[in-house]
């Protein structure tokens, strides 16, 4: 098969490394199948998108919300770069997964309101429910109808963008999975992600305004003992159907 194409926005060596290790982990993927670019390392130079598999996005601190004049340069040239990839993805009906921050650039993309206003969710566990659209979607067949997943994030899609197909809830953030065409998905949960993987990224992010830093070893206790399996079948099932 040809590779998949890892995106990752996250500027922090050590949780772009573990983000990395886990989409690798828990999509079945072996390094060679892949190729990662960390955005942060530069301008997204040309890609051939006919090259790849599909293409998989990972999270990241900024927010498709925020203010431009108040972005940090940086965050602002990564979101620029994903931004400026979207009109190709959603012409070819790409293969796309964008995770966490993948939902805001994608919801962006489609035109819908991305804002902090209304369905944040704090760092943990949350109870996940399957639309009925859903239940008949590729990544989700053969899924319980409920199941629960790891969030954390002060940005979301307030409003089903046009034409998109909402695929899964739940009850703090309506909109946890939409399709775009036949190929294009986000998730608002971390569909890479174990409790272990949050237990690192809440001690990285500490300071960055998820929550108070105070209550970092409450929620590090929480996450881990967090029983998370359904999200990463959906990544699997993402990775073994365009891969093939």
């Amino acid at each position: 098969m040809s590779k998949f194409l890892i995106l990752q926005l996250r500027p922090e060596d050590e949780a772009a490394d573990e983000e990395f290790g886990a989409f690798l982990a828990r999509g079945g993927l072996a390094a060679g199948q892949v190729e990662r670019i960390r955005l942060d390392h530069g301008p997204l130079r040309a890609v051939s998108l006919e090259d790849f598999s599909g293409v998989i996005v990972g999270g990241g601190p900024g927010c498709v919300s925020d203010d431009p004049a108040d972005k940090d340069p940086l965050e602002a040239r990564i979101e620029a770069d994903i931004m400026g990839l979207m009109p190709e993805v959603l012409a070819r009906d790409m293969p796309f997964l964008g995770c966490c921050y993948g939902m805001g650039i994608l919801g962006a993309a489609l035109g819908a309101p991305v804002g902090k206003g209304r369905y944040g969710e704090a760092i943990g566990g949350v109870d996940c429910t399957v639309t009925d659209e859903g239940a008949q979607d590729p990544l989700l067949q053969g899924l319980p109808g409920q199941f629960r997943a790891l969030v954390g994030h002060k940005e979301a899609v307030e409003d089903l963008p046009e034409g998109a197909v909402h695929l899964v809830a739940s009850s703090p953030c309506p909109f946890q999975m939409i399709r775009a065409g036949e190929n294009v998905y986000a998730t608002q949960f971390h569909p890479e992600a174990r409790g272990e993987n949050f237990a690192q990224r809440i001690e990285i992010y500490k300071h960055r305004g998820y929550f108070a830093p105070e209550d970092a070893e409450t929620l590090t206790d929480a996450v881990l003992a967090e029983e998370i399996t359904v999200p990463e079948r959906i990544l699997h099932t993402f990775v073994s159907r365009f891969g093939a």
